[in-house]
């Protein structure tokens, strides 16, 4: 199956990687705005060709847009409206409900499945690419009622070559639970890296002290704004919801360390603990 990636980054880069390696991908023709990211990606064995995006359609079976989501809402109307029968688009936005009501009552909405695979890491463009970054992550779909029979059977193969698991929601759904597992880590990560750089002044001493604890907490405000600018704008009132109430919980904490509660402070920890039995 030849298979078109629009956006070479770590996600279209990866998922290139690993379809090829199992033998699902015999191509992979990449699309991309920045000639520099075709250049890598094909000097790295990522893609086979770089191509428009009309001529990797010519040629293609799946065509997977990995961009940021301001980009897919305004390039996804032109690929469905120029989409054949054998054509199945496979998004991987991180957010879902616009884009869903983007793609609503078109002709070709049968063609379209929407996923977000639930992983990832703080580095972008193709040289972030790498082997096996979906083993044993979460693939979410969502609305799949309204996509064709065809192209989710496609779809849910991708998935399982991918090594993924696999989790079906509506697009409402979808958008506020990412907000809590993972927009929400990403704002604190961006905020606390502010926070650091603001107070430190001896920038360097930071890197001298910085534990595994800081490190992992604060890792990814190294996440790119071209990509997450655009998913707080596209869930902001999920994003805000989950952002009150994490204030809330920062303002009970300090009002606790401002009366040297400890007690109190002692038994929120400890209810804190109780995500051990989650996350595992």
């Amino acid at each position: 199956m030849v298979i078109a990636i629009i956006g070479v980054g770590l996600i279209g880069g990866s998922m290139a990687i690993t379809l090829k390696e199992k033998g699902l991908a015999s191509r992979v023709i990449g699309v991309d705005l920045r000639e520099a990211n075709l250049q890598k990606a094909l000097e790295l064995g990522i893609i086979d060709e770089a191509a428009s995006l009309e001529k990797a359609m010519q040629h293609a079976t799946l065509i997977v847009p990995a961009i940021p989501v301001d980009a897919l809402l305004q390039l996804l109307p032109t690929i469905l409206d120029n989409a054949k029968p054998h054509h199945v688009i496979m998004d991987v936005g991180s957010t879902k409900q616009q884009i869903l009501q983007l793609v609503a009552g078109h002709a070709n909405r049968g063609r379209f499945v929407a996923a977000h695979p639930m992983a990832g890491t703080e580095y972008s463009g193709p040289e972030a690419a790498i082997p096996n970054l979906f083993t044993n992550r979460t693939m979410v779909l969502c609305d799949v009622k309204n996509s064709d029979e065809d192209a989710l059977e496609l779809v849910e193969t991708v998935v399982e070559a991918l090594q993924m698991r696999l989790v079906y929601m509506n697009a409402e759904e979808h958008d506020l639970h990412t907000a809590y597992v993972s927009h929400i880590s990403h704002i604190t990560s961006f905020a606390l890296a502010l926070t650091v750089l603001k107070k430190e002044k001896e920038q360097g001493r930071i890197f001298e002290l910085a534990s595994g604890g800081f490190e992992s907490t604060v890792r990814l405000a190294k996440s790119s704004p071209d990509m997450w600018v655009p998913i707080f704008k596209h869930n902001r009132n999920n994003v805000l919801d989950v952002l009150e109430e994490h204030i809330h919980q920062l303002e009970q904490m300090k009002k606790l360390l401002v009366e040297e509660d400890y007690d109190t402070f002692y038994k929120l920890i400890q209810k804190s603990n109780k995500i051990r039995k989650i996350l595992k």
